[in-house]
Order: C-alpha cells, then structure tokens, then sequence
C-alpha cells in the first residue's frame, strides 16, 4: 500500500501510536489500520 505526503488516510478510531517529533505530533500506524487512502 502506498501512502503520500498530503493523502488522508482513515484509520481505525483506536489504531496507532501517537510520537512527538521536533515538537509535532505524529500517528504511527500499521498498514492493516489503515482503512482507506484519498488521494
């Protein structure tokens, strides 16, 4: 599955990991929580 820079991506309500990167929150997700990709 191929996600880029600027898709939106749906996910499972619960699916993830929230990080904090150089101040930013990022969601790290498996590929089997990703529900759907638009592009």
């Amino acid at each position: 599955m191929d996600v880029a820079v600027g898709d939106k991506v749906l996910y499972a309500k619960y699916g993830g990991t929230e990080v904090k990167v150089e101040g930013k929150k990022l969601l790290i997700l498996k590929e089997s929580d990703i529900l759907a990709i638009i592009e």
